[in-house]
């Protein structure tokens, strides 16, 4: 009798062990559910963007600072190319100071874009640039910089004020609570570049509670964190398990880059590439965006107008007189709307179709 008990315990447990399992893997997408976005959704291409106005997310996003009329001048040039996607960089802060504003800015932003028959993916947090910020008034842009302004969220205050994630996580899911079934966001990207400026895996508990907290809410849009650098194995690991949608960063030549892309298909997902072009590195609309297309990867460039941002200058070759640089780095647009390269356009706009 002990061992018919036990044998029956066994399988209970072996029972709800199984059962566990399928509830975790539930969390994510199947790959039929991904492929069906897909469908539906067609050849993302689009830029990182935030307004010429904004050298950071907290200016974008901050009540004084929001910039309607510029976020919708300059996406009506975007779509004047045929794209059709922007992704967008958030920050808690700005939440934390004016819930309900800043929610109400997101759905103006999503209505503007939308207007311009652009979809958005926003993202949540960054580990890229200037540790510290604050609410208010943003510094000016630091001539010939780029990225000078530019925060990361978190950054340094999670670390100075470990009850800090709690904020973190009434602010992921209040906002994917508000928006988690409006067909205008096409993605969630939870994280940009978890591991960066030297983190390493410190990022990962981070990186774990914001897709459980995703999890928690699972909003009808699909959740991702891109890859980013080969050497963060453990980050990587993490990212592609978890994530609905696969997306990823390239700044490389088109050998390296097509490298990239067929280790990430092996995980049969739809690919977005959510950061690339730069074109001091070779990396550039004519010889990447028509392999991204060829393959129907998302194509989402870095930048879109030359402004508060500077990220016209190169990451690592500041000019420190404000000068314009021989090449620019990133964008498309002048902020009179005239473009970079004329040859560039006239190729984004054979690629998408747009007379």
């Amino acid at each position: 009798m002990k061992l018919k008990l036990n044998m029956i315990l066994t399988a209970a447990i072996l029972i709800m062990a199984v059962a566990a399992r399928s509830q975790t893997n539930a969390k994510r997408w199947t790959e039929i559910q991904a492929q069906r976005w897909q469908t539906e959704n067609g050849w993302l291409r689009g830029g990182n963007f935030n307004p010429s106005t904004a050298i950071n997310q907290l200016e974008t996003w901050q009540a004084e600072s929001f910039d309607p009329k510029t976020i919708d001048r300059e996406l009506g040039w975007a779509e004047g190319i045929g794209l059709n996607c922007m992704r967008v960089f958030l920050h808690h802060v700005a939440w934390e100071v004016d819930k309900e504003g800043f929610k109400n800015r997101m759905d103006q932003y999503l209505s503007i874009a939308d207007k311009h028959g652009i979809k958005t993916i926003f993202v949540f947090f960054d580990d890229c640039w200037n540790p510290t910020y604050k609410a208010g008034k943003q510094p000016d842009p630091k001539p010939g910089v780029h990225n000078s302004g530019w925060v990361r969220d978190p950054g340094d205050l999670l670390t100075q004020e470990p009850q800090l994630i709690n904020v973190l996580e009434a602010y992921v899911k209040d906002v994917l609570t508000t928006f988690k079934n409006d067909k205008r966001i096409v993605m969630w990207d939870l994280y940009n570049e978890p591991g960066n400026n030297k983190l390493g895996n410190k990022s990962m508990p981070l990186l774990k509670k914001v897709f459980e907290w995703g999890w928690t809410v699972r909003p009808s849009q699909p959740l991702s964190a891109g890859v980013w650098r080969l050497a963060l194995s453990d980050l990587n690991k993490f990212q592609v398990e978890n994530s609905d949608i696969i997306t990823y960063h390239n700044y490389q030549v088109p050998e390296v880059h097509q490298a990239a892309i067929d280790t990430l298909k092996r995980y049969n997902r739809p690919l977005v590439c959510t950061e690339y072009m730069a074109r001091r590195n070779n990396s550039l609309f004519t010889n990447i965006m028509p392999i991204l297309k060829a393959q129907n990867i998302g194509a989402i460039n870095w930048g879109l107008v030359d402004g508060k941002s500077n990220t016209k200058y190169a990451w690592d070759e500041p000019i420190p007189d404000g000068s314009e640089p021989k090449l620019w780095f990133h964008e498309i647009f002048h902020r009179n709307g005239k473009p970079y390269k004329q040859e560039e356009v006239d190729l984004i706009k054979s690629l998408t179709g747009k007379k």
